[in-house]
């Protein structure tokens, strides 16, 4: 169960995350970056990112409940946000966005603030991400599984701060159709997860007012 678990987790965080189509991004971003430079934008937007995931993962539900919203309405509206997210990358609106805010972080003077604008926030520790690590959050049966989710967690962000520091090989060997494609697979297998909190989610409502 524990590994179930702890796989589906992995499965959710590296596909909405999305590390291979992050590194376009990345490079687009540190054009004018030598590689120490890049190193450094890398590990920030890490670190930045994994500290504010950290903070909905262990404050998530606390703030649904300061909120009044039970574990299962936030299953189904964030299975929903989840879904449309699987959609935008199945049909490449999610790879716009990203191309946008990549042009606007490159108008910034400051090469370094691009680690926090746009790569730690949106681009890794989005809405998505968010939602996906306080929906797991939730489910974690155990104390356990919470280490598990957490160590999951920083694979994400270690595999996460590769794909950067490899982009450049990356974004030559595969090639912007084999990127898509596999971002297109992500979004099927995201859509499918999606569904399945979606479902619990009503499953657990019709429980509470049953």
């Amino acid at each position: 169960m524990l590994i179930e678990f702890l796989i589906n987790a992995f499965a959710m965080l590296f596909v909405t995350i999305d590390p291979i189509g992050l590194a376009p991004v990345f490079l687009a971003v540190t054009a004018g970056a030598d590689s120490t430079e890049r190193r450094q934008i890398a590990i920030k937007a890490v670190l930045i990112s994994g500290g504010t995931l950290l903070a909905f993962f262990f404050a998530g539900r606390q703030l649904l409940n300061v909120l009044g919203i039970s574990q299962a309405a936030f299953q189904v509206a964030g299975g929903l946000l989840l879904f449309i997210i699987a959609v935008e990358m199945v049909f490449e609106h999610r790879q716009k966005r990203k191309a946008e805010s990549a042009e606007k972080a490159i108008e910034q003077e400051d090469l370094s603030q691009t680690a926090v604008f746009p790569l730690a926030i949106p681009l890794i520790a989005g809405p998505a991400t968010i939602s996906a690590i306080i929906l797991l959050a939730g489910q974690a049966p155990s104390f356990a599984s919470h280490i598990g989710l957490i160590a999951v967690l920083f694979s994400v962000l270690a595999i996460s701060f590769l794909v950067f520091m490899l982009a450049a090989r990356i974004d030559k060997l595969l090639g912007s159709t084999v990127q898509l494609i596999v971002t297109r697979l992500f979004g099927v297998i995201l859509a499918a997860l999606s569904v399945q909190f979606v479902a619990d989610g009503i499953f657990s409502l019709m429980e509470m007012h049953s």
